[in-house]
């Protein structure tokens, strides 16, 4: 689990509906059966909360945040959050997305054409940059190589699982992880804090922009009338960085390596993105070869590759008894490539997606975003996001593989390249 929580998958995993027993640790059963998990996620979402271990874990600082939270708390902060990120304000960010996924291309050309690049610096940052632009007004902007090394320093070390939260030892005791990437969580933790502290001041001189931070510290529980406090707001401006923009660069990555490697499905992606309008207001449905491609980079390589839950009270999944505090592992990495579940499971087939082909693909045998009411807020922002930058880059250049090697996936929150990605740039 510590050297790398993909290694604890068998071969069994990959070939049956569901796996359970008694550990040291108690009872633990993994879901891989797409009607288990409707059950588990939707169904019976009641029934389950949060892992212990992901809590742990990441409760230092995203205790307050969606990811998180559970019960009536989650419930206030979903129905305050969710209409920052309805279709129609997202339709707003379109156009400077655009503009910023064109200008880095247009850099690349200008400085770095026949370079090999490192495709998953570039995603961070690129993805960064957006992020930036579009919920934060470019407040946070000057400070993308400074989140870039605290991520990679969080993830690397901080977020990690270590054996003692999976023994459930108390949090007194230092974990190594936690002492290693103290500084990156601390960092991270200062900048946030400070950029909502001074939001709040231009809130009240009327000088705030209109982005999703303004809107984060002005939203009201549509139920209730009441607000996110400070310390919510920056725990889910935290989680949309941790959890939504770190997934978003680590899919893209993932993508143009399998592209490098499949010049029929690259060729189908660069004439879409030649006639590609994004002032139209159909521009996604016009381009459903991008958005097949990228669907099924996240089937192969899911950003996030484990769910997990733990039963609150006594239920039944697949006809198995559940008791209070089994621990329930649903993990995109197995199920998205299930035998049971996906005809050549480990191969690159975009066409999966494509309309009239995803329609028969099970709800709960695909979660890139996760499922039930706690599936991704930020779902339609990142999939826009990464259609733009691959239209971007499609209709400028190409990345090419310079090594036949295929490179490691970990998992370390996100599922990121152990090597890391590598691509020349050529123009096209």
């Amino acid at each position: 689990m510590w050297r790398d929580p993909l290694r604890i998958w068998s071969v069994r995993h990959f070939r049956e509906p569901v796996l359970w027993g008694e550990g040291r640790f108690g009872r633990a059963m993994t879901v891989s059966d797409p009607a288990g998990i409707r059950h588990v996620l939707l169904d019976r979402a009641d029934l389950y909360e949060k892992g212990r271990v992901q809590r742990r874990v990441l409760g230092p600082m995203l205790a307050q945040g969606m990811l998180l939270t559970e019960g009536e708390a989650w419930k206030r902060a979903r129905r305050t959050v969710a209409p920052l990120f309805a279709p129609r304000r997202l339709a707003g960010a379109t156009a400077r997305m655009h503009a910023i996924a064109e200008a880095r291309v247009e850099a690349w050309l200008a400085r770095r054409q026949g370079e090999t690049l490192d495709i998953d610096s570039e995603m961070t940052r690129l993805t960064f940059e957006m992020l930036s632009a579009t919920l934060f007004s470019d407040e946070i902007g000057a400070a993308a190589a400074g989140f870039e090394r605290a991520v990679n320093r969080y993830t690397e070390t901080a977020a990690r699982a270590d054996p003692l939260d999976v023994m459930g030892a108390p949090d007194w005791i230092p974990r190594l992880g936690r002492i290693l990437g103290g500084g990156a969580a601390r960092w991270f933790e200062n900048s946030v804090s400070g950029l909502v502290r001074a939001r709040r001041r231009r809130l009240v001189a009327g000088e705030a922009p209109d982005d999703l931070l303004t809107a984060l510290l002005r939203a009201q529980d549509p139920e209730t009338g009441a607000g996110l406090s400070d310390m919510e707001v920056s725990s889910n401006i935290l989680t949309f960085i941790l959890a939504g923009h770190e997934t978003t660069a680590r899919a893209l990555g993932w993508t143009f390596h399998l592209l490098s490697r499949s010049p029929e499905a690259r060729a189908r992606v660069e004439a879409e993105a030649d006639t590609l309008d994004i002032a139209r207001d159909d521009w996604v449905e016009r381009a459903p070869w991008t958005r097949a491609v990228f669907e099924e980079s996240m089937r192969l390589f899911p950003p996030a590759p484990v769910i997990t839950r733990s039963a609150l009270a006594e239920d039944e999944v697949c006809g198995v008894p559940v008791y209070p505090g089994t621990t329930l592992l649903i993990s995109p990495w197995v199920l998205h490539r299930h035998q049971n579940l996906w005809e050549e499971p480990d191969a690159f087939r975009p066409e999966r997606f494509l309309p009239g082909e995803r329609e028969r693909i099970d709800r709960f045998a695909y979660l890139p975003f996760g499922g039930g009411p706690r599936i991704c807020v930020g779902a339609t922002f990142a999939m826009q996001e990464a259609m733009l930058i691959l239209a971007a880059v499609a209709r400028r250049v190409r990345l090419d593989a310079v090594s036949p090697a295929e490179p490691t996936p970990t998992q370390r929150i996100t599922l990121r390249a152990r090597e890391g990605i590598r691509l020349k740039l050529n123009a096209r």
